[in-house]
């Protein structure tokens, strides 16, 4: 059997399709319709002769072959991008001190480091992930070059979209019955504590704090375990959680600004810069449903 030579389209969908988890995902990801990244799954089955793919009902799965073929797929489009770039005159080399807040981490920027890094092998990137009342005044002093984090400020980066907040709580519990109500909030000084307690003086509510800790994982262990009631980021709710709102006697929330923030010292950086612009091109064109 002769195999036909494989298009660079053809591997693009396939990877989106994989690192998405879905084809109406992955058709926003390469900027096509789900027809047309479907067809391209199809081409790319015929020309190799095998399933990469099986398609269910609610999510995607590599086959055996499909896992064989990622690794080489992803080479692939690596190289194809440096290309681009190396004709371009945008060759990246060096090394980024990058910060994320924790709420951020897994759901934005995860997938922006997945495209850039096979991208721009030149560039190192030290990641640390921590709250943004910690992330702030290291941008500041120049320990970190860049940061991805919630700001309460216009001087503390570039604010690039909100993110909504909300009241969660188990629906094991049902805390948000019991008079006063019992919550778990971040350190002092965090916006999502600030919320939360402003949301319910406005609301004339009678609260007691039985749980503080500054990290996303200490809030998911106080709502899991029954103690508390919490307020996190939408996008890092977990899934069994129940988002609580007025029904629930609760009340609203300020979203929260997010920003990408730059320390001075990192001005001249071309990898910096690089990383920078992609970051803000990537949620850019993820959130208005377009692609990189």
């Amino acid at each position: 059997m002769s195999l036909r030579d494989l298009q660079i389209d053809w591997l693009k969908c396939f990877v989106a399709a994989v690192d998405t988890g879905s084809l109406s995902s992955a058709a926003i990801e390469v900027h096509r319709s789900q027809s047309a990244v479907s067809m391209q799954l199809k081409k790319l089955e015929a020309a190799l002769g095998r399933e990469v793919l099986k398609r269910g009902p609610r999510n995607l799965e590599l086959t055996e072959d499909g896992q064989m073929l990622l690794g080489y797929a992803r080479r692939l489009l690596a190289l194809h991008a440096q290309t681009q770039a190396a004709f371009r005159g945008e060759l990246l080399t060096g090394r980024v001190r990058l910060g994320v807040a924790e709420d951020y981490a897994a759901h934005y920027l995860t997938p922006i480091l997945k495209r850039f890094a096979p991208r721009h092998e030149g560039v190192e990137i030290e990641l640390t992930c921590e709250q943004s009342t910690t992330l702030i005044p290291r941008v500041v002093s120049g320990e970190l070059d860049l940061a991805l984090i919630s700001s309460d400020s216009a001087r503390r980066g570039s604010v690039l979209f909100q993110e909504p907040m909300v009241w969660v709580g188990s629906p094991q519990f049902e805390l948000w019955t019991r008079d006063p109500l019992p919550i778990a909030v971040y350190e002092t000084g965090s916006l999502a504590r600030l919320g939360a307690l402003g949301s319910l003086a406005r609301q004339g509510r009678d609260y007691k704090v039985v749980y503080n800790s500054s990290s996303l994982a200490g809030q998911i262990v106080a709502v899991e375990s029954g103690l508390a009631v919490a307020v996190l980021t939408r996008c890092s709710v977990p899934t069994h959680f129940q988002i609580l709102g007025a029904m629930h006697g609760l009340g609203p929330l300020e979203p929260m600004n997010v920003a990408v923030y730059r320390s001075k010292a990192s001005q001249g950086s071309n990898a910096v810069d690089g990383l920078r612009r992609f970051i803000v091109q990537s949620l850019d064109a993820s959130l208005s449903g377009h692609t990189t």
